[in-house]
């Protein structure tokens, strides 16, 4: 990837004399870890940079992009809880209006391929855009977006320096955010360590057994080191008559669709609770006592909980329970929360 090198030539006169100042957009690497799969993202159609990335993070952490000027994206997404709304079942926005989903994880984003809870965002470039314009979350115009950032000095110096034409528009705009975004890999967790045969990796007995159990109940939809196979499903939750989320059939308008999430990645869950899409469960131990023996027959529920002797849901004793529980909790990235590279 080459450098973008751009040069301001100073101006000297008698009274005073500028020196030349330049400045080099330096390429970032993206490094895919070695237990992760390809990424989904066309690296090479939006190349990471250092000014890219510094762009997207400060608009990230920016309450302009809100009709409020106050809610930013990291309202809702806070780094020390896996960039989650920790302990809120459904995000807050402006105003302190009330949504109807929790907060999903901001983390290895470059690995996914689809968005948001009903898959409203096929690529990354799109995802800002669905909280942006969302009455009750940031409730704003991408055209009033724009507008603020094109009367800031602060931007128009940062976008002539990130992208080459330095226009502040939606392309570059949502181009810095996922640069920002692409960065958040999230692979240094004590199972990564265990997998990549790392110092810090030793597992437990109590935490293998978790593993091989995982293996055998739950990676059929929490696939690779992602943790999430990107697809939707109906879990089985009992349908909740106040909010009736008809899911992924929001987006498509197809009946076979009513009631499907997305698979959300399992990373950092120790850290993220509330779960489900509807931050319903407190607890991980709440999440598993519901496959155990809460799933219900809704409308398309996924095959795979539905066991050959006529029961629902994940069969799991008290102490494979706590051996899944140990397990996951591995999968907490100590130094992805505390990475200063996404700190506000």
């Amino acid at each position: 990837m080459k450098k973008i090198v751009i040069a301001f030539i100073g101006v000297c006169t008698f009274l005073s004399c500028k020196k030349e100042e330049v400045y080099t957009n330096v390429a970032l690497v993206f490094e895919k870890p070695a237990n992760f799969p390809e990424p989904d993202y066309d690296l090479n159609s939006n190349p990471i940079t250092e000014k890219g990335f510094e762009l997207g993070k400060k608009l990230f952490y920016d309450g302009k992009l809100s009709s409020d000027g106050v809610v930013s994206c990291a309202f809702c997404h806070q780094q020390k809880f896996a960039f989650t709304h920790h302990g809120h079942q459904f995000s807050h926005g402006v105003e302190d209006r009330v949504g109807k989903r929790n907060t999903p994880p901001i983390q290895n984003m470059a690995f996914q391929n689809q968005f948001s809870w009903d898959g409203a965002a096929f690529h990354l470039d799109l995802f800002p855009i669905i909280p942006i314009t969302n009455p009750v979350e940031m409730d704003e115009t991408v055209t009033n977006v724009l507008k603020k950032l094109q009367e800031d000095a602060a931007y128009t110096r940062l976008f002539s320096q990130a992208f080459e034409d330095g226009k502040i528009n939606a392309d570059n705009t949502f181009k810095a955010m996922s640069q920002f975004m692409l960065m958040m890999v999230s692979a240094n967790s004590k199972y990564d360590k265990y997998i990549r045969g790392e110092k810090g990796g030793d597992f437990s007995v109590e935490e293998k057994n978790g593993l091989q159990l995982f293996k055998n109940k739950c990676a059929s939809c929490h696939t690779s080191d992602v943790f999430t196979d990107n697809s939707f499903r109906n879990n089985g939750l009992p349908i909740n008559p106040e909010i009736n989320d008809l899911g992924r059939m929001t987006v498509t308008l197809v009946e076979e669709d009513k009631y499907k999430f997305k698979v959300p990645s399992l990373r950092n869950i120790e850290l993220t609770a509330p779960y489900m899409h509807d931050g319903r469960f407190g607890s991980l131990n709440s999440v598993l006592n519901f496959y155990i023996n809460g799933v219900q027959e809704t409308p398309n529920l996924d095959p795979i909980l539905k066991n050959t002797n006529g029961t629902l849901g994940i069969q799991l004793t008290e102490e494979e329970k706590e051996n899944i529980i140990a397990f996951l909790k591995t999968l907490t990235d100590e130094q992805f929360i505390t990475d200063k590279r996404f700190a506000e």
